[in-house]
């Protein structure tokens, strides 16, 4: 009891900046309510708040996090990995391998930290703010890396809801070329909605089953993550290295609730009403995470990150594009 009363507050402070944020994203889903929620939290953090929000605060940043992608399991149904057949998952082998390189390299290249570059890297490659935020707690990355990586996702987010359908049009693209490649090429799930359905109705159904089968990729990324974080941690501090300790177990969460939702029957709108808790509760997190945010400073050193971004992106759009017309004939 003496915990939770501890945490409340800091919890209760990250609902109250989430709400807003909620709503104005809902009706304006082309920005998205996470990057909402970072951008009031940023903004009261001038705000030299008591000591007593500091809690909860950082355990909504951390815990509540890990347990939000837990919940968002309950949208995932498997059989739609079925559906979308064995070439749309070799097709994302190559988009999420080009896109890693990519983040490496390039931001080896601008001389970015190694936490920065993997966020944008998977943030990109997966799904977006998803991704970040099942990653950021496995590299253990701090608050002003996660602020980086969320406010360089969105800005190419916009650009590829306006951008893509006009794309497609331009080069002829059929419903499931299109629908493919807005689905492994556009990183957020409302950006894929929103450019999938401009195009056509049965391109957006088909970009949304395969961007939700690509947001199953968290689990093999975070597991990988986990490992080669942990090793290299236990490299330079000459410890042993333990699996137990290191394992992401929310990414089992994950996978469990993503298989009660596809085989057991739930009461209806159950899995609905549960994966939006856990969107609410990202929102949350992201808002504490701008809570914690220099705003200044990230945007003295913000030009970097929008940069590598920018080249992912292009990278991962311009990959799905060869690999469908060149490999696969779709």
């Amino acid at each position: 009891m003496e915990t939770i009363k501890k945490r409340l507050p800091g919890i209760l402070l990250a609902a109250l900046i989430a709400t807003p944020a909620w709503y104005i994203g809902k009706a304006f889903p082309i920005i998205g309510s996470p990057v909402l929620g970072i951008i009031f939290g940023m903004l009261l953090a001038f705000w030299k708040r008591p000591e007593f929000f500091n809690v909860g605060v950082k355990y909504t940043s951390k815990k509540l996090l890990q347990y939000s992608i837990i919940l968002l399991g309950f949208q995932m149904n498997l059989f739609n990995v079925f559906t979308v057949g064995k070439q749309t998952l070799v097709l994302m082998s190559f988009t999420l391998t080009a896109a890693f390189l990519t983040a490496y390299f390039v931001g080896k290249f601008l001389k970015l930290d190694s936490n920065t570059k993997t966020l944008i890297g998977v943030g990109t490659a997966i799904c977006g703010g998803s991704a970040i935020a099942a990653t950021a707690p496995v590299i253990h990355a701090s608050d002003e890396e996660v602020a980086h990586s969320i406010s360089t996702i969105f800005l190419f987010n916009v650009i590829a809801a306006f951008l893509f359908p006009f794309i497609g049009h331009m080069l002829g693209m059929s419903d499931q070329s299109f629908g493919i490649w807005a689905g492994t090429a556009i990183n957020d799930t409302s950006s894929v909605v929103a450019a999938g359905y401009s195009f056509s109705n049965d391109a957006g159904n088909l970009a949304v089953i395969v961007k939700l089968t690509r947001t199953l990729m968290i689990v093999p990324v975070t597991l990988f993550l986990a490992i080669f974080t942990s090793k290299k941690s236990s490299k330079k501090n000459n410890s042993n290295y333990s699996i137990i300790k290191i394992f992401p177990w929310f990414v089992l969460g994950f996978v469990a609730t993503s298989v009660v939702n596809t085989f057991l029957p739930m009461p209806n709108g159950l899995n609905q009403t549960l994966s939006q808790l856990g969107k609410f509760i990202i929102v949350m997190a992201m808002a504490s995470i701008g809570l914690n945010t220099n705003i200044v400073k990230l945007i003295k050193s913000g030009t970097k990150p929008i940069f590598l971004g920018l080249i992912c992106w292009i990278v991962l759009a311009a990959t799905s594009l060869v690999v469908q017309y060149a490999i696969l004939n779709i």
